[in-house]
């Protein structure tokens, strides 16, 4: 195991003290983790229980929790690209992210819908593409568009095609699984009902699945996402070899509504597709509760453990 990466996210949300939960409860080697934060934030949190690395973040602003400002989201861009840095510089292996506040960013004059977009833009060379692959166990979800609106998502078969090829490469080359199966959500519901409904499955989906199948992936038909995702809620409970590797959603919330209602803190974001794996939990910064010490760090628990 090389090192992990791990940032303490926005300073007002819960980050830091899921990361010093999750340190003391895993209990790991401390010259296996990087801490890339900011001392003064550590300390308003609480105590690391080891003497880990820490890389240090400028932090010019006042520990507020709950509070959106401008510094935290300087110190929250700022610490991802210093976690990009690092990977690509070799001094770590893997990252993990505590949550992070679009509108802090957005303040600080980082346009990104996400910590996922920071990384592609950083990490990404030669056509990379950072992909959302949001896990809990065997259950695993992919999302095919990330951050945006609902009504400006727009797929074609060239996309659909290239995100799920890429899916399958990482499947079999980083968790070794020589034939995955993988079920394709509908766009419209019913998956369109032959066109009634919507032609997305007949002009893209089901061309584009022709395709890779073509190409030796195993791959399913679009299918209604609301029957496919109670066979995975069945087989997530009782714990039984999945029918599927992974379910791969159109948007964001037709993946991940599922996933994190089945889960719920078991859910991990895991960012695919890059030189270096990314996890992250699979909440927010959870502003409303920032510094009463009463936030789960079993997600980020899982955030590193899927690391490890």
């Amino acid at each position: 195991m090389g090192k992990i990466g791990i940032t303490t996210g926005d300073p007002n949300g819960i980050g830091a003290e899921i990361t010093l939960k999750a340190l003391s409860a895993l209990d790991l080697p401390a010259d296996k983790i990087v801490l890339i934060s900011n001392k003064k934030i550590i300390d308003f949190y609480g105590k690391l229980d080891k003497n880990y690395e820490i890389v240090e973040i400028p932090f010019n602003g006042k520990v507020q929790a709950g509070e959106i400002t401008s510094e935290c989201g300087e110190f929250s861009f700022n610490s991802v690209k210093k976690a990009c840095e690092l990977a690509k510089n070799k001094k770590i292996s893997a990252i993990v992210t505590a949550p992070t506040a679009k509108n802090a960013m957005y303040l600080a004059g980082h346009k990104f819908n996400g910590q996922t977009e920071i990384l592609q833009k950083y990490l990404a060379h030669d056509n990379q593409l950072a992909e959302m692959l949001f896990v809990a166990g065997n259950f695993r979800v992919l999302l095919l568009t990330r951050h945006g609106p609902l009504k400006e998502i727009k797929l074609s078969r060239e996309f659909v095609i290239e995100k799920i090829t890429n899916l399958d490469k990482f499947f079999k080359e980083i968790l070794k699984i020589e034939v995955p199966k993988f079920a394709l959500c509908g766009f419209n519901p019913h998956a369109g009902e032959d066109g009634i409904l919507g032609r997305e499955e007949i002009d893209i989906l089901i061309p584009a699945v022709e395709i890779l199948r073509q190409n030796g992936i195993n791959i399913t038909n679009p299918l209604p996402a609301d029957t496919l995702f109670v066979k995975a809620a069945k087989e997530y409970f009782t714990a039984g070899n999945p029918t599927y590797d992974c379910y791969i959603a159109n948007y964001h919330d037709q993946g991940l509504i599922p996933i994190k209602t089945v889960a719920g803190s078991k859910t991990v974001n895991m960012t695919i597709g890059l030189d270096v794996i990314r996890t992250s939990p699979g909440h927010g910064t959870a502003f409303d509760i920032a510094g009463k010490n009463i936030a789960n760090p079993d997600s980020m628990i899982e955030a590193i453990k899927a690391v490890l």
